[in-house]
Order: structure tokens, then C-alpha cells, then sequence
């Protein structure tokens, strides 16, 4: 299969959309303020990039879900615990059941999204969110809120999966990265805002907000178009024709872009269905690697140990333990933003890279705070090396470790094993996050400077891992990356 026969699937406009050459953010200034001489090409460029612009604004609701759900945990510990009188242990329940729903949410994600569609599922996910945290809000002993805590780690679960890969199925080519990784800059805001919101209002209203962000996602539904791409795998032709339109803009000549996504999804359905076990035939293998292997790397460099327990950790330093939360919730969403500018114009597998190296960085710096502590060596240094070991790695992480595995994870399976692959990644994911966040006090309590020092480890065999089996897929289609890697 000649990669030439789908190259240039997502430019359905010639004409109208050669600014997409340009970096992300510079091209929607450039598309948006710029006057071309041909009016038709104009308005197909401009209603091109609305109507993608709007639909990822749409499906990162989803996003911004997920990190209300995960953040909301860490500001109501003690005013839950208080409230309905629990344990430590029955606090600790509810705030890892969130990990068990999303495990389950993420096997059956791929096979959901597969079956009712991309936007289908995200109505599902929202429907799921928004009775969780009614059931949290309502409660009043622990069950309730290990059965809402569990319904949105299931929504959640699912979001993880289908809102990159719905971005990267409908976006440009040249505008994919920087508008997947939209998706880490969401899932960011929502964590932020849950941290910072739970500071100042009640635990019960905090609840209410989180369902804020699914009301606006199943309104958004209902003007934005399904992925052309699953509708042309299951066969509804017309429906296809009208969403390609819809996103590439009324007046732009989709035939050739129509035909040669035509022509892959029939050559896909030649194939037979796939079953997990498909998965690890030769020609898939170097996906399912790439694709298990960056979620590995994406959880045991710690960040759900050193981002859930920051204040803790700057606590044992010798600061403040509020310094940590309210700098972890301040830092990220900035640097989220410099790595969603930088998706598209550096490359994928570069900014992993330097983002893992400044992990490396902070991680040994934290290390070493506590060693010097642990010692009796330059105990004035201590708190300073901890602050900017912390701060650096979660810099550095949200930059690139963040979003990278997740906008890769969306590019490189065929869309007929999308569903299974994409099931078993981030189930993946998931019980790497469960099993640090799990282990990260019992590593601490054993010593706190092999803790880092074992994570620093894991840091520079991300960066071996990305030099030596991550491709860079920056600036090419998703038939171009697939052919390529299964070949």
C-alpha cells in the first residue's frame, strides 16, 4: 500500500488553507484576519477553520471534565472526612475509585466509540459524569460517594480516549498537533480550577460545578459534525459527504479528499475484524509499542504521585504544605500552552525529549534536596532545591509528557484497530496511575530520595525510548503515519 495514494487526506481546500503551514497559534490569527482575493476561497478557508476550531472547543469539555474529576479529591479531603465523619481509609476509597471506573471506562472506550460513534460516546461519558457528581452532591454516607465517585471515573475513562482522537480525526494535518494537545491544556484547566475553586467554596458545590462543563459539551453536540472518518467506516456515505463539508467549509471541493478516504476505509474493511489479539502481529506490533510504551514511561515518571501529594512533598521539604497545591494549580496551565504552540512547530518526538529531560532535572534536584536533608548538608538549600525540583518537573512534564503520548497514541493505529488499541492504551495508562499514585507513599516513607532518584531513572529511558522508537509523525496525515509504521 503506497503511502502516496492518501497523502494530503485532511488538506480537502487548496487554496484556502495554505496558512496551516505556519504554527498553530499563528495560523488561526493569520487564517481568521487575512483577505484573500478569491471570495470563495475566503469563506471556505474561514468557515474551514471555524467550524474545526469550534468542534475541538466542543470535545475538550470532555477534557476539561476530566481534570475537574481527578482534582477534586485533593481540596475536600478534610471537609468530607469531617462532614460524613470517614476514615482515612474510606476517604482513601473514594478518591482511588475513581481509577477502577476509569480502567473499566477505558476497555470498553474503543468499542464504544467504535459502535455509537465519536460523539455518541461523548454523550455517553457526560451522561455518566453528570449522575456521579448528583450522587456526591446528595451524599451522605460513604457508598454514595464511592458509586458517584465511580460514574465519573468511568466517563472520565472513556473521555480519555475519544476526545483526542476525535480531534486528531477531523483536524488538518498541519493544526492536528496543536489541537490535540488542546486536550492536556484542558484536562490541566479543569485540575487548576477544582484546586483552587475548592479552596474557597463548599465540597457539595464543588460537585455542582463539575457538571458544568458536560451541560456545555452535550449543547455543543448538537452543532458540530461526526468524524467523517467513522462515518465512512460504517458505511453512512451521505452523512460523511455532509460532515467533510461541514468542516471544510461550504464552498470548498471535497471530491478528491471524500474519494481517497473512501478509498482507504474500503481497503480497511477488506481486512478482518480485530480482535486485542491482532494486535501483536508483526505488522502492528511497532504501534502497539509506541503506543504502550510512551504511556509506561507517561505515568512512571511519577506525576501522579509527586502531582496529587505536591504538598506534602514541599511540606517534608520544609515549607508551607499549601505552597504545593496552589503552585502546582498556577504553573501548569501556562506551560500547557507553550507545548500546545510548540506541538506543530517543533515536532513530536524533540519536545518529548526536552520534556524529559527537564523531569529528569527536577526529579534529581528533589532527590537531592532530600538527600542534603536526610545528611545534615546545606540544610538552608534544602527547601530551595525541593521548590525548584517540583515546580521544574512539572514544567517541564506539562510541556511535553503531558500531551505528547496522547497526540501520538491518536495518530498511529489504523482506524479499524483504533478501537481495541486505543482500549488497551489507555487502560494502560490508567494502571500506571493507579499503581503510583498507590505505591508513592510507601516509596516516600521507605526514602524519599530514592523515590526521585528511581523516577529520574524512568526519565532517561523515556528519552532512550523516544530516540530510538518513537517516529515523528509532525505535519503528516494519519494514513501517511499508519502506512508507515505497519509497513
Amino acid at each position: 500500500m503506497a503511502i502516496d495514494q492518501f497523502k494530503d487526506i485532511e488538506n480537502g481546500v487548496s487554496g484556502g488553507l495554505e496558512e496551516l503551514e505556519h504554527p498553530f497559534l499563528e495560523n488561526v490569527n493569520k487564517i481568521v484576519d487575512s483577505s484573500y482575493e478569491d471570495e470563495n476561497d475566503n469563506s471556505d478557508g474561514i468557515g474551514s477553520i471555524a467550524m474545526v476550531l469550534l468542534s475541538t472547543f466542543v470535545a475538550v469539555c470532555g477534557s476539561f471534565e476530566f481534570g475537574s474529576c481527578v482534582g477534586y479529591s485533593a481540596p475536600t479531603q478534610s471537609a468530607i472526612r469531617n462532614d460524613l465523619n470517614l476514615s482515612l481509609a474510606e476517604f482513601s476509597m473514594f478518591g482511588s475509585i475513581i481509577t477502577i471506573g476509569a480502567m473499566i471506562g477505558a476497555v470498553t472506550s474503543g468499542r464504544v466509540a467504535d459502535f455509537i460513534g465519536r460523539k455518541g460516546a461523548m454523550r455517553m461519558s457526560a451522561g455518566f459524569c453528570i449522575a456521579g457528581w448528583l450522587a456526591v452532591y446528595f451524599s451522605t454516607e460513604a457508598w454514595s460517594l464511592y458509586v458517584g465517585r465511580f460514574f465519573t471515573g468511568y466517563g472520565i475513562g472513556i473521555f480519555s480516549y475519544v476526545v483526542p482522537v476525535f480531534i486528531a480525526e477531523i483536524a488538518p494535518k498541519n493544526l492536528r498537533g496543536g489541537l490535540t494537545t488542546i486536550n492536556q491544556l484542558m484536562i490541566v484547566s479543569g485540575a487548576s480550577t477544582a484546586y483552587l475553586l475548592g479552596t474557597v467554596i463548599s465540597w457539595r458545590t464543588l460537585a455542582l460545578t463539575g457538571i458544568f462543563p458536560c451541560v456545555f459539551l452535550l449543547i455543543g453536540l448538537f452543532f458540530i459534525p461526526e468524524s467523517p472518518r467513522w462515518l465512512a467506516k460504517v458505511g453512512l456515505n451521505k452523512e460523511f459527504q455532509a460532515a467533510l463539508r461541514k468542516l471544510r467549509g461550504k464552498n470548498a471541493d471535497i471530491t478528491e479528499e471524500a474519494a481517497e478516504i473512501q478509498a482507504y476505509v474500503d481497503t480497511l474493511r477488506s481486512l478482518p475484524k480485530a480482535r486485542l489479539l491482532d494486535l501483536f502481529e508483526s505488522k502492528y506490533i511497532r504501534s502497539v509499542t509506541i503506543g504502550v510504551g510512551l504511556m509506561v514511561f507517561q505515568q512512571f515518571v511519577g506525576i501522579n504521585g509527586i502531582g496529587f501529594y505536591a504538598s506534602e512533598t514541599f511540606a517534608a521539604a520544609g515549607l508551607p504544605g499549601n505552597v504545593g497545591t496552589i503552585a502546582y494549580a498556577i504553573i501548569q496551565l501556562p506551560i500547557s500552552l507553550v507545548g500546545a504552540m510548540l506541538m506543530d512547530k517543533s515536532g513530536r518526538r524533540p519536545l518529548l525529549m526536552v520534556s524529559a529531560s527537564g523531569t529528569f532535572l527536577g526529579c534529581f534536584l528533589t532527590g537531592a534536596s532530600f538527600f542534603c536533608k536526610e545528611n545534615g548538608l546545606m540544610l538552608e538549600w534544602v527547601p530551595i532545591l525541593a521548590v525548584s525540583g517540583v515546580l521544574l518537573y512539572i514544567s517541564s512534564f506539562s510541556i511535553g509528557m503531558g500531551a505528547v503520548p496522547w497526540v501520538i497514541m491518536s495518530e498511529i493505529f489504523p482506524i479499524h484497530i483504533k478501537g481495541v488499541a486505543g482500549s488497551l492504551v489507555v487502560l494502560v495508562n490508567w494502571l500506571g496511575a493507579w499503581a503510583v499514585s498507590y505505591t508513592f507513599n510507601f516509596m516516600f516513607t521507605w526514602s524519599s530520595t530514592g523515590t526521585f532518584m528511581i523516577y529520574a531513572g524512568f526519565c532517561l529511558l523515556t528519552i532512550v525510548f523516544a530516540m530510538k522508537i518513537v517516529p515523528e509523525t509532525k505535519g503528516k496525515t494519519l494514513e501517511e503515519i499508519q502506512v508507515a509504521i505497519c509497513l
